[in-house]
């Protein structure tokens, strides 16, 4: 008496073949299209950015690293680059650190409030 409403159930569903297994598919395929291009895709592209980024420093450029820290690249290697941060002091940084590269040129923002 309980069981037969299930097999009833059952039984429809299989008979409605592939169309209905599409049709409970189909949203789950929507939110994987969905993550992939509002996701995945963007931080593809902004590593791709950083990475094209990195393979552009030379020596001179002003470097903002990813702890806040601004210096001036003094030496470039593979991995590792050299970023003189205070006069005379120094530090090797890993590459992948280097949040931002600055141009030589721009100007630095003014500590006083002149009027």
């Amino acid at each position: 008496m309980f069981a037969t409403p299930a097999y009833a159930q059952a039984a429809g569903g299989a008979a409605a073949g592939p169309e209905a297994m599409l049709i409970q598919f189909l949203p789950l395929i929507a939110l994987v299209a969905l993550f992939y291009f509002l996701m995945i895709r963007p931080q593809q592209k902004r590593m791709k950015q950083h990475q094209q980024m990195l393979s552009a420093l030379k020596r001179g450029d002003t470097v903002v690293l990813s702890s806040g820290m601004i210096g001036k690249i003094v030496r470039v290697e593979d991995k590792e680059v050299g970023v003189e941060v205070a006069t005379g002091v120094t530090v090797k940084v890993v590459k992948s650190m280097i949040a931002d590269v600055r141009a030589k040129g721009e100007p630095a923002a003014a500590n006083d409030a002149k009027a």
